[in-house]
């Protein structure tokens, strides 16, 4: 049996097409062949979007002062931005800085701008686990996720002021009330789905790359196992639905599957890396 759409909805996603069809672009992932459809933007403008951010970050978090941090991150970000560049790539100014916080995060802004925290460290132990880190951030830039994201709210924004347009229109009791599920419906049965996705798809691009720079691959999962025990038991059964990132078990597994393909990469590059010591 399929999905039968109420009239309303399938009126608003219908604008939605329209809208996007004057205003869409496709493009195709790389390693995982993925068809992406985003808003047309130039590069410019992405890299102009991804560098007002960066600037207001910076202000917000300063700088870290940890020359060791600092070095290693600028070290494997450049192997991993020599791999990463080309045509799509064109356009942006890559940045790699680690930010004085003891959050266990890293970020990566369209253009190029990537970030990672010294609470990080404290799981990656090595240049090579610290590749699959800024390897997954750079997959998420290359892949130009920053927009396909914005392209997907701005979608559920059309579908969502047609639907109210509507329930307008005819007076219906409880508009309110269709509007709020309309919210739900959107936010943990597309935009949540979808991030998940690019998740994935950035856990794959990174592997790639950091095998193509010389990393050998098997340290992504070394940093995996090692990141998820900071959650351990602190996981409820609807974790995984509620949560933009897919659950630690399940990226390590699908990296797992990747492994053979990405020793492939591993094997064909020119120079490996030496991995370096656990730092202070």
């Amino acid at each position: 049996m399929g999905t039968r759409w109420p009239r309303c909805y399938t009126a608003g996603l219908g604008l939605a097409l329209v809208l996007c069809a004057g205003g869409c672009q496709t493009g195709t992932e790389p390693f995982t062949g993925r068809k992406q459809y985003m808003m047309s933007m130039s590069a410019q403008d992405e890299c102009k979007l991804g560098l007002d951010a960066w600037q207001e970050t910076l202000k917000a978090t300063p700088v870290s002062n940890n020359a060791e941090m600092s070095a290693a991150v600028q070290r494997v970000g450049k192997a991993i931005q020599a791999v990463a560049s080309g045509p799509s790539t064109a356009a942006y100014q890559w940045e790699f800085v680690v930010l004085a916080s003891k959050d266990a995060n890293a970020f990566c802004l369209p253009g190029g701008k990537v970030a990672v925290y010294e609470g990080l460290f404290a799981y990656a132990k090595n240049d090579a686990e610290l590749a699959a880190v800024v390897g997954h951030e750079v997959g998420h830039a290359v892949a130009r996720h920053g927009v396909e994201r914005m392209s997907e709210q701005q979608t559920a924004g059309y579908v969502g002021a047609a639907l109210d347009a509507v329930l307008a229109s005819k007076k219906l009791p409880n508009r309110e009330l269709y509007m709020k599920a309309f919210a739900l419906g959107a936010q943990y049965g597309a935009i949540l789905p979808f991030s998940r996705v690019q998740e994935y798809a950035a856990d794959q691009i990174g592997l790639m790359y950091m095998a193509q720079a010389g990393y050998t691959p098997e340290a992504a999962v070394t940093f995996w196992q090692r990141f998820a025990g900071k959650d351990a038991g602190q996981k409820s059964p609807f974790s995984d639905w509620l949560s933009t990132h897919p659950l630690d078990e399940k990226r390590i597994a699908n990296m797992k599957q990747l492994m053979a393909k990405a020793s492939l990469e591993y094997a064909k590059a020119p120079a490996k890396k030496n991995h370096g010591t656990a730092w202070k």
